[in-house]
């Protein structure tokens, strides 16, 4: 028996759509992933085994049988666990434990040994994306579901555990004869309302900064009209303190910048709440490597530069910088972008 099902995952801040299809044969009893997986999704097999057992579900180990799970486009490198609850839901699928079109629904999420949902990264870019592909269901981890819900049009999902979602997605009159699952019924998240509200008291305030009359000028400057600015001179001055207060006087963000912001914070696990509320304010060190400040590396990831998105990218002592540092930034200073 086959099955297909569907989940995502992120290169860099770009969500790729990822199709786990999974097929159960008789013969040895082995358990493959292929298509380019990195270690966490090799891994994934061992956790998704023991989720099930723990969740009251006969193990994929048990039996002679031979389960091969694809990850599909399989010239795309597949990292991290996100694929654990696609996965395991692939397997209880094709093993006619769970019934029903898997088509329209997007199922993320990393899945501890007995079965609970661990939070995952960029929910926000995935969500978008998933309803622009035109899916209209995602289930994903509880505590992702209020950031997922800031995309609508899309029915967002939160389980605490992969028993709620079996239980979910089974039929109602086989729970009771293949497996102990108690019957629910996921509650659909409703949209996360966005509130825009004035920058809270920044604990560097322009009014608390003695003199500095033209510095305080070409900051105010600055913000208003979203232009780069220097500061010079001898140490001991205020510049970084001048710096610091830079966020206290930006605008607030928009509806469609806190959206951007959010997506950029979710993507490198930095979001403390369910949307970013202020404009960011990065301060690298002057030994900040290339690629620390570029992004890049052998997994796309995003810089310094780019996490300052909308906000201040503060560089302190800026000619202590790498040269290639420094040259690198001609170009967003230029374009006002970064790829």
């Amino acid at each position: 028996m086959s099955s297909r099902i569907h989940a995502a995952q992120l290169s860099g801040l770009s969500p790729d759509l990822v199709d786990i299809e999974v097929d159960i044969t008789k013969g040895l009893k082995s358990f493959c992933i292929v298509g380019l997986p990195d270690s966490a999704v090799k891994e994934a097999k061992d956790r998704i085994t023991s989720a099930i057992k723990n969740s009251g579900l006969k193990s994929p180990q048990k039996g002679n049988k031979k389960i091969i799970i694809s990850l599909a486009p399989a010239d795309l490198r597949k990292e991290g666990p996100i694929f654990d609850l696609a996965i395991a839901l692939g397997y209880l699928h094709a093993a006619e434990i769970i019934n029903g079109s898997m088509e329209n629904r997007l199922f993320l999420g990393e899945l501890s040994l007995d079965g609970t949902l661990r939070p995952i990264k960029g929910v926000l870019l995935i969500t978008n994306k998933a309803k622009e592909a035109g899916f209209t269901e995602i289930f994903l981890p509880k505590e992702n579901e209020r950031e997922a819900a800031l995309v609508p049009g899309i029915a967002v999902f939160g389980a605490k555990t992969l028993a709620e979602v079996v239980g979910h997605l089974a039929n109602p009159d086989e729970i009771d004869e293949k497996f102990p699952i108690e019957k629910v019924k996921i509650a659909q998240t409703a949209e996360t309302k966005i509130e825009i509200k004035e920058l809270e008291q920044n604990s560097i305030d322009l009014l608390d900064i003695a003199g500095q009359e033209s510095a305080k000028r070409g900051l105010e400057v600055a913000a208003a009209g979203g232009h780069n600015i220097a500061f010079w001179g001898p140490p001991g001055t205020g510049k970084t303190m001048l710096a610091k207060a830079l966020t206290g006087i930006l605008p607030p963000l928009t509806l469609s910048e806190t959206l951007e912001v959010t997506g950029v914070q979710s993507a490198v696990g930095a979001l403390t709440s369910d949307y970013a509320t202020e404009p960011p304010f990065r301060s690298p060190h002057h030994t900040s490597s290339y690629v620390a400040m570029v992004g890049g590396g052998a997994v796309p990831r995003p810089g310094e530069i780019t996490l300052a998105h909308r906000g201040v990218l503060f560089m302190d002592e800026f000619p202590e910088f790498d040269r290639r540092v420094i040259e690198a930034m001609r170009q967003p200073l230029e374009d006002r972008i970064i790829s």
